[in-house]
Protein backbone atom coordinates (compact mmCIF):
# COMPACT_ATOMS: atom_id res chain seq x y z
CA UNK A 1 0.00 0.00 0.00
CA UNK A 2 1.34 3.42 -0.99
CA UNK A 3 0.89 6.11 1.66
CA UNK A 4 1.68 9.81 1.60
CA UNK A 5 4.74 10.88 3.56
CA UNK A 6 4.18 13.80 5.92
CA UNK A 7 7.00 16.14 6.96
CA UNK A 8 6.78 16.19 10.76
CA UNK A 9 7.90 18.85 13.19
CA UNK A 10 11.28 17.89 14.77
CA UNK A 11 9.57 17.78 18.19
CA UNK A 12 7.70 14.66 17.04
CA UNK A 13 11.03 12.81 17.07
CA UNK A 14 11.10 13.18 20.86
CA UNK A 15 8.95 10.14 21.78
CA UNK A 16 11.16 7.87 19.69
CA UNK A 17 14.32 9.22 21.35
CA UNK A 18 12.76 8.87 24.82
CA UNK A 19 11.78 5.27 24.09
CA UNK A 20 15.20 4.21 22.82
CA UNK A 21 17.04 5.89 25.70
CA UNK A 22 14.66 4.22 28.13
CA UNK A 23 15.31 0.80 26.57
CA UNK A 24 19.05 1.40 26.80
CA UNK A 25 19.26 2.80 30.32
CA UNK A 26 16.39 1.78 32.59
CA UNK A 27 16.84 -2.04 32.43
CA UNK A 28 20.36 -1.46 33.76
CA UNK A 29 19.77 1.08 36.54
CA UNK A 30 16.07 0.66 37.43
CA UNK A 31 15.42 -2.92 36.38
CA UNK A 32 12.48 -3.66 38.71
CA UNK A 33 10.70 -0.39 37.91
CA UNK A 34 11.30 -0.94 34.19
CA UNK A 35 9.82 -4.44 34.27
CA UNK A 36 6.68 -3.11 35.99
CA UNK A 37 6.12 0.00 33.87
CA UNK A 38 7.70 -0.41 30.42
CA UNK A 39 4.34 -1.42 28.89
CA UNK A 40 2.79 1.86 30.04
CA UNK A 41 5.66 3.90 28.62
CA UNK A 42 5.54 2.13 25.24
CA UNK A 43 1.77 2.52 24.99
CA UNK A 44 1.86 6.17 26.06
CA UNK A 45 4.57 7.20 23.60
CA UNK A 46 3.02 5.27 20.70
CA UNK A 47 -0.46 6.63 21.43
CA UNK A 48 0.82 10.19 21.69
CA UNK A 49 2.65 10.01 18.37
CA UNK A 50 -0.07 8.19 16.46
CA UNK A 51 -2.78 10.40 17.92
CA UNK A 52 -0.97 13.52 16.71
CA UNK A 53 -0.63 12.02 13.25
CA UNK A 54 -4.31 11.09 13.06
CA UNK A 55 -5.93 14.19 14.54
CA UNK A 56 -3.43 17.00 13.90
CA UNK A 57 -1.74 15.93 10.64
CA UNK A 58 -4.63 13.92 9.16
CA UNK A 59 -2.20 11.04 8.60
CA UNK A 60 -4.45 8.17 9.51
CA UNK A 61 -3.21 6.18 6.50
CA UNK A 62 0.37 6.34 7.83
CA UNK A 63 -0.73 5.01 11.21
CA UNK A 64 -2.82 2.27 9.60
CA UNK A 65 0.13 1.26 7.43
CA UNK A 66 2.44 1.06 10.47
CA UNK A 67 -0.17 -0.94 12.40
CA UNK A 68 -0.36 -3.51 9.61
CA UNK A 69 3.41 -3.86 9.52
CA UNK A 70 3.53 -4.25 13.30
CA UNK A 71 0.90 -6.99 13.20
CA UNK A 72 2.84 -8.91 10.57
CA UNK A 73 6.08 -8.46 12.51
CA UNK A 74 4.66 -9.80 15.79
CA UNK A 75 2.92 -12.73 14.10
CA UNK A 76 6.15 -13.85 12.41
CA UNK A 77 8.35 -13.44 15.49
CA UNK A 78 5.74 -14.98 17.78
CA UNK A 79 4.98 -18.06 15.70
CA UNK A 80 8.64 -18.98 15.29
CA UNK A 81 9.14 -18.37 19.01
CA UNK A 82 6.31 -20.73 19.97
CA UNK A 83 7.22 -23.54 17.59
CA UNK A 84 10.92 -23.39 18.52
CA UNK A 85 9.91 -23.59 22.18
CA UNK A 86 8.06 -26.84 21.42
CA UNK A 87 11.33 -28.62 20.60
CA UNK A 88 13.65 -29.82 23.38
CA UNK A 89 17.15 -31.08 22.69
CA UNK A 90 18.99 -33.21 25.24
CA UNK A 91 22.74 -33.51 24.68
CA UNK A 92 24.26 -35.31 27.67
CA UNK A 93 27.89 -35.77 26.71
CA UNK A 94 30.60 -33.27 27.71
CA UNK A 95 31.60 -30.89 24.95
CA UNK A 96 35.00 -30.62 23.34
CA UNK A 97 36.19 -27.41 21.69
CA UNK A 98 35.49 -28.95 18.28
CA UNK A 99 31.96 -30.01 19.19
CA UNK A 100 31.30 -26.55 20.62
CA UNK A 101 32.44 -24.92 17.39
CA UNK A 102 30.30 -27.32 15.36
CA UNK A 103 27.31 -26.60 17.59
CA UNK A 104 27.69 -22.82 17.28
CA UNK A 105 28.16 -22.98 13.52
CA UNK A 106 25.10 -25.19 13.08
CA UNK A 107 23.15 -22.98 15.45
CA UNK A 108 24.04 -19.86 13.47
CA UNK A 109 22.75 -21.52 10.31
CA UNK A 110 19.56 -22.67 12.05
CA UNK A 111 18.95 -19.17 13.46
CA UNK A 112 18.69 -17.88 9.90
CA UNK A 113 15.70 -20.17 9.38
CA UNK A 114 13.85 -19.81 12.70
CA UNK A 115 15.03 -16.40 13.92
CA UNK A 116 17.61 -15.50 16.54
CA UNK A 117 15.07 -15.46 19.38
CA UNK A 118 13.71 -18.91 18.49
CA UNK A 119 17.20 -20.34 18.02
CA UNK A 120 18.37 -18.91 21.33
CA UNK A 121 15.38 -20.45 23.10
CA UNK A 122 15.99 -23.81 21.44
CA UNK A 123 19.78 -24.08 21.63
CA UNK A 124 21.10 -22.20 24.66
CA UNK A 125 20.09 -24.73 27.29
CA UNK A 126 21.56 -27.72 25.36
CA UNK A 127 24.74 -25.71 24.82
CA UNK A 128 25.06 -24.91 28.52
CA UNK A 129 24.22 -28.54 29.35
CA UNK A 130 27.00 -29.75 27.06
CA UNK A 131 29.45 -27.51 28.91
CA UNK A 132 28.17 -27.99 32.44
CA UNK A 133 30.95 -27.96 34.95
CA UNK A 134 33.13 -25.75 32.78
CA UNK A 135 30.68 -23.32 31.20
CA UNK A 136 32.01 -19.79 31.47
CA UNK A 137 31.41 -16.23 30.37
CA UNK A 138 33.21 -16.87 27.09
CA UNK A 139 30.65 -19.52 26.13
CA UNK A 140 27.80 -17.07 26.78
CA UNK A 141 29.54 -14.27 24.86
CA UNK A 142 30.23 -16.36 21.75
CA UNK A 143 26.71 -17.79 21.81
CA UNK A 144 25.44 -14.20 21.69
CA UNK A 145 27.85 -13.33 18.88
CA UNK A 146 27.17 -16.29 16.60
CA UNK A 147 23.60 -17.43 17.24
CA UNK A 148 21.99 -14.40 18.84
CA UNK A 149 23.24 -11.93 16.23
CA UNK A 150 25.16 -13.25 13.20
CA UNK A 151 22.52 -15.94 12.94
CA UNK A 152 20.04 -13.33 11.79
CA UNK A 153 22.05 -12.06 8.84
CA UNK A 154 20.84 -14.20 5.93
CA UNK A 155 17.07 -14.68 6.02
CA UNK A 156 14.47 -12.13 7.18
CA UNK A 157 12.60 -14.25 9.71
CA UNK A 158 13.10 -11.83 12.61
CA UNK A 159 14.32 -8.37 13.50
CA UNK A 160 15.91 -6.41 12.00
CA UNK A 161 15.81 -7.86 8.46
CA UNK A 162 12.13 -8.74 8.56
CA UNK A 163 11.40 -5.01 8.69
CA UNK A 164 13.09 -4.72 5.29
CA UNK A 165 11.19 -7.70 3.95
CA UNK A 166 7.79 -6.24 4.76
CA UNK A 167 8.95 -2.99 3.15
CA UNK A 168 9.80 -4.78 -0.10
CA UNK A 169 13.31 -6.30 0.08
CA UNK A 170 13.09 -9.74 -1.62
CA UNK A 171 13.10 -12.66 0.81
CA UNK A 172 16.32 -14.27 -0.46
CA UNK A 173 18.16 -11.01 -1.14
CA UNK A 174 20.35 -11.04 1.97
CA UNK A 175 21.13 -14.75 1.63
CA UNK A 176 22.34 -14.20 -1.93
CA UNK A 177 24.27 -10.98 -1.29
CA UNK A 178 25.46 -11.11 2.33
CA UNK A 179 26.70 -14.69 2.74
CA UNK A 180 30.38 -13.77 2.12
CA UNK A 181 30.30 -11.26 4.98
CA UNK A 182 28.44 -13.71 7.22
CA UNK A 183 30.86 -16.54 6.46
CA UNK A 184 33.93 -14.32 6.98
CA UNK A 185 32.75 -13.03 10.37
CA UNK A 186 31.47 -16.40 11.55
CA UNK A 187 34.67 -18.24 10.57
CA UNK A 188 36.82 -15.64 12.31
CA UNK A 189 34.74 -15.75 15.48
CA UNK A 190 34.69 -19.55 15.63
CA UNK A 191 38.43 -19.70 15.00
CA UNK A 192 39.05 -17.42 17.98
CA UNK A 193 36.57 -19.36 20.10
CA UNK A 194 38.21 -22.70 19.25
CA UNK A 195 41.59 -21.44 20.47
CA UNK A 196 40.12 -19.87 23.63
CA UNK A 197 37.99 -22.92 24.44
CA UNK A 198 40.92 -25.27 23.86
CA UNK A 199 43.02 -23.29 26.34
CA UNK A 200 40.17 -23.23 28.87
CA UNK A 201 39.58 -26.96 28.42
CA UNK A 202 43.24 -27.79 29.04
CA UNK A 203 43.27 -25.81 32.29
CA UNK A 204 40.15 -27.33 33.87
CA UNK A 205 38.90 -30.83 34.66
CA UNK A 206 36.60 -32.59 32.24
CA UNK A 207 33.02 -32.77 33.48
CA UNK A 208 31.68 -36.25 34.16
CA UNK A 209 28.33 -37.03 32.61
CA UNK A 210 26.08 -40.10 32.58
CA UNK A 211 26.29 -42.29 29.51
CA UNK A 212 22.91 -41.45 28.02
CA UNK A 213 22.07 -40.73 24.43
CA UNK A 214 21.03 -37.69 22.45
CA UNK A 215 17.28 -37.06 22.51
CA UNK A 216 15.04 -34.67 20.65
CA UNK A 217 11.55 -34.21 22.07
CA UNK A 218 8.84 -32.64 19.95
CA UNK A 219 10.84 -33.35 16.80
CA UNK A 220 7.72 -33.20 14.61
CA UNK A 221 7.79 -29.45 15.20
CA UNK A 222 10.72 -29.18 12.80
CA UNK A 223 8.06 -29.83 10.17
CA UNK A 224 6.03 -26.98 11.67
CA UNK A 225 9.08 -24.70 11.39
CA UNK A 226 9.44 -25.63 7.74
CA UNK A 227 5.74 -24.92 7.21
CA UNK A 228 6.17 -21.47 8.78
CA UNK A 229 9.10 -20.71 6.51
CA UNK A 230 7.23 -21.80 3.38
CA UNK A 231 4.19 -19.74 4.37
CA UNK A 232 6.39 -16.72 5.01
CA UNK A 233 7.96 -16.96 1.55
CA UNK A 234 5.08 -18.04 -0.68
CA UNK A 235 1.78 -17.02 0.94
CA UNK A 236 0.63 -13.45 0.25
CA UNK A 237 0.06 -10.84 2.91
CA UNK A 238 -3.35 -11.11 4.53
CA UNK A 239 -3.48 -14.89 4.24
CA UNK A 240 0.07 -15.35 5.55
CA UNK A 241 -0.59 -14.19 9.11
CA UNK A 242 -3.65 -16.39 9.86
CA UNK A 243 -1.89 -19.38 8.28
CA UNK A 244 1.18 -18.92 10.48
CA UNK A 245 -0.97 -18.48 13.57
CA UNK A 246 -2.79 -21.72 12.75
CA UNK A 247 0.50 -23.63 12.49
CA UNK A 248 1.70 -22.20 15.81
CA UNK A 249 -1.58 -23.06 17.54
CA UNK A 250 -1.46 -26.66 16.30
CA UNK A 251 2.16 -26.91 17.45
CA UNK A 252 1.40 -25.48 20.89
CA UNK A 253 -1.72 -27.50 21.68
CA UNK A 254 -0.49 -30.83 20.28
CA UNK A 255 2.95 -30.71 21.90
CA UNK A 256 3.04 -32.30 25.38
CA UNK A 257 3.44 -29.72 28.12
CA UNK A 258 6.46 -31.61 29.48
CA UNK A 259 8.41 -30.44 26.42
CA UNK A 260 7.66 -26.79 27.21
CA UNK A 261 8.47 -27.43 30.86
CA UNK A 262 11.81 -28.97 29.92
CA UNK A 263 12.59 -25.82 27.94
CA UNK A 264 11.36 -23.65 30.84
CA UNK A 265 9.15 -22.02 28.21
CA UNK A 266 7.76 -18.62 29.15
CA UNK A 267 5.66 -16.06 27.30
CA UNK A 268 7.55 -13.24 28.97
CA UNK A 269 10.22 -12.68 26.28
CA UNK A 270 7.58 -12.54 23.54
CA UNK A 271 5.36 -10.19 25.56
CA UNK A 272 8.31 -7.87 26.15
CA UNK A 273 9.20 -7.85 22.46
CA UNK A 274 5.55 -7.15 21.55
CA UNK A 275 5.26 -4.14 23.87
CA UNK A 276 8.63 -2.66 22.99
CA UNK A 277 8.04 -2.96 19.26
CA UNK A 278 4.57 -1.50 19.67
CA UNK A 279 6.33 1.58 20.98
CA UNK A 280 8.97 1.43 18.25
CA UNK A 281 6.54 1.08 15.37
CA UNK A 282 4.32 3.82 16.77
CA UNK A 283 7.03 6.37 17.49
CA UNK A 284 9.08 5.63 14.36
CA UNK A 285 6.46 7.02 11.97
CA UNK A 286 7.69 10.64 12.21
CA UNK A 287 11.32 9.50 12.33
CA UNK A 288 11.05 7.68 9.00
CA UNK A 289 9.18 10.60 7.44
CA UNK A 290 11.74 13.09 8.74
CA UNK A 291 14.66 11.01 7.47
CA UNK A 292 13.02 10.70 4.07
CA UNK A 293 12.70 14.49 3.80
CA UNK A 294 16.19 15.28 5.13
CA UNK A 295 18.37 12.33 4.07
CA UNK A 296 20.67 14.57 2.01
CA UNK A 297 21.53 16.57 5.15
CA UNK A 298 23.19 13.56 6.80
CA UNK A 299 26.07 13.36 4.26
CA UNK A 300 26.09 9.57 3.88
CA UNK A 301 28.28 9.50 0.80
CA UNK A 302 29.70 5.99 0.92
CA UNK A 303 28.91 2.39 1.79
CA UNK A 304 31.53 2.58 4.57
CA UNK A 305 29.68 5.45 6.26
CA UNK A 306 26.40 3.57 6.07
CA UNK A 307 28.10 0.46 7.47
CA UNK A 308 29.68 2.14 10.49
CA UNK A 309 26.80 4.54 11.18
CA UNK A 310 24.19 1.78 11.08
CA UNK A 311 26.39 -0.52 13.12
CA UNK A 312 27.30 1.89 15.89
CA UNK A 313 23.70 3.02 16.34
CA UNK A 314 22.59 -0.63 16.37
CA UNK A 315 25.03 -1.43 19.16
CA UNK A 316 23.94 1.27 21.60
CA UNK A 317 20.21 1.30 20.89
CA UNK A 318 18.34 -1.47 19.10
CA UNK A 319 19.29 -2.81 15.70
CA UNK A 320 15.74 -2.99 14.30
CA UNK A 321 14.94 0.77 14.32
CA UNK A 322 18.55 1.55 13.37
CA UNK A 323 18.23 -0.68 10.30
CA UNK A 324 14.97 0.89 9.22
CA UNK A 325 16.23 4.44 9.81
CA UNK A 326 19.33 4.05 7.65
CA UNK A 327 17.45 2.06 5.01
CA UNK A 328 15.07 4.99 4.75
CA UNK A 329 17.99 7.40 4.43
CA UNK A 330 19.65 5.32 1.70
CA UNK A 331 16.43 5.10 -0.28
CA UNK A 332 15.75 8.81 0.05
CA UNK A 333 19.18 9.75 -1.31
CA UNK A 334 18.12 8.17 -4.60
CA UNK A 335 14.59 9.60 -4.41
CA UNK A 336 12.93 6.30 -3.49
CA UNK A 337 10.07 6.00 -1.01
CA UNK A 338 10.39 3.33 1.69
CA UNK A 339 6.59 3.02 1.81
CA UNK A 340 6.38 1.91 -1.84
CA UNK A 341 7.20 -1.76 -2.42
CA UNK A 342 8.40 -1.24 -6.05
CA UNK A 343 10.81 1.49 -4.93
CA UNK A 344 12.39 -0.74 -2.30
CA UNK A 345 12.68 -3.68 -4.72
CA UNK A 346 14.28 -1.41 -7.34
CA UNK A 347 16.73 -0.06 -4.78
CA UNK A 348 17.68 -3.62 -3.75
CA UNK A 349 18.42 -4.58 -7.34
CA UNK A 350 20.39 -1.44 -8.19
CA UNK A 351 22.18 -0.56 -4.95
CA UNK A 352 23.22 -3.95 -3.61
CA UNK A 353 26.41 -2.88 -1.88
CA UNK A 354 24.68 -0.13 0.08
CA UNK A 355 21.81 -2.36 1.16
CA UNK A 356 24.29 -5.08 2.13
CA UNK A 357 26.26 -2.58 4.25
CA UNK A 358 23.12 -1.60 6.16
CA UNK A 359 21.87 -5.18 6.55
CA UNK A 360 25.20 -6.62 7.68
CA UNK A 361 25.90 -3.78 10.09
CA UNK A 362 22.50 -3.95 11.77
CA UNK A 363 22.74 -7.70 12.39
CA UNK A 364 26.44 -7.93 13.27
CA UNK A 365 26.84 -4.87 15.51
CA UNK A 366 23.83 -5.83 17.63
CA UNK A 367 26.17 -8.14 19.52
CA UNK A 368 28.41 -5.33 20.81
CA UNK A 369 26.23 -4.70 23.88
CA UNK A 370 23.43 -6.47 25.71
CA UNK A 371 20.96 -3.84 24.51
CA UNK A 372 21.89 -4.03 20.82
CA UNK A 373 19.56 -6.92 19.99
CA UNK A 374 16.54 -8.45 21.71
CA UNK A 375 17.97 -12.00 22.23
CA UNK A 376 21.05 -10.74 24.09
CA UNK A 377 19.40 -10.05 27.44
CA UNK A 378 17.31 -13.21 27.05
CA UNK A 379 20.48 -15.30 26.63
CA UNK A 380 22.07 -13.64 29.63
CA UNK A 381 19.00 -14.24 31.80
CA UNK A 382 18.80 -17.94 30.89
CA UNK A 383 22.52 -18.42 31.56
CA UNK A 384 22.22 -16.74 34.95
CA UNK A 385 19.25 -18.95 35.83
CA UNK A 386 21.48 -21.97 35.15
CA UNK A 387 24.20 -20.52 37.44
CA UNK A 388 26.61 -20.09 34.55
CA UNK A 389 29.07 -17.21 35.01
CA UNK A 390 27.93 -14.33 32.82
CA UNK A 391 29.77 -11.06 32.21
CA UNK A 392 28.24 -7.84 33.46
CA UNK A 393 27.25 -5.06 31.08
CA UNK A 394 30.63 -3.28 31.01
CA UNK A 395 32.64 -6.50 31.38
CA UNK A 396 30.93 -7.93 28.32
CA UNK A 397 31.90 -4.87 26.29
CA UNK A 398 35.46 -4.50 27.57
CA UNK A 399 36.52 -8.16 27.68
CA UNK A 400 34.64 -9.60 24.71
CA UNK A 401 32.97 -7.12 22.37
CA UNK A 402 35.80 -4.59 21.99
CA UNK A 403 38.82 -6.93 21.72
CA UNK A 404 37.09 -9.73 19.76
CA UNK A 405 34.03 -8.55 17.87
CA UNK A 406 35.11 -5.03 16.87
CA UNK A 407 38.29 -6.16 15.03
CA UNK A 408 36.26 -8.72 13.09
CA UNK A 409 33.64 -6.13 12.20
CA UNK A 410 36.44 -3.81 11.11
CA UNK A 411 37.85 -6.57 8.91
CA UNK A 412 34.44 -7.11 7.30
CA UNK A 413 34.13 -3.39 6.65
CA UNK A 414 37.64 -3.17 5.21
CA UNK A 415 37.11 -6.11 2.84
CA UNK A 416 33.56 -5.51 1.67
CA UNK A 417 32.57 -1.87 2.32
CA UNK A 418 35.50 0.40 1.52
CA UNK A 419 33.67 2.46 -1.12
Amino acid sequence: MDVAVIEPHPALLGPFAILLLSIAIFPLILRQHWERHYQKLCALLATTTCGHYVFALHGGARVQHAAGEYTTFIVVVGTFFVVAGAIHLHIPRPASPLSNVTFLFGGSILANFIGTIGASMLLLRPFLHMNRGRGSAIHVAFFIFTIGNLGGALLPVGPPLFLGYIKGVPFLWTALHCWPQWLTATAALLGIFFVADTIACSRGPTAKTPATRFHCYGKWNFGALLALLLILVFVPNGVREPSMLMVAMVSYFFTPQRVFEANEFSWRPLIEVAWIFLGIFGTMIPVLDYVEFHASDFHFASDARFYWSTGLLSSVLDNAPAYLTFLTAALSLDHFDINRLPDVAEFASGHGSRLAAISVAATFFGGLTYIGNSPNLLIRAIAESRHVPTPGFLTYIIRYALPILIPILGLVGLIFFRG
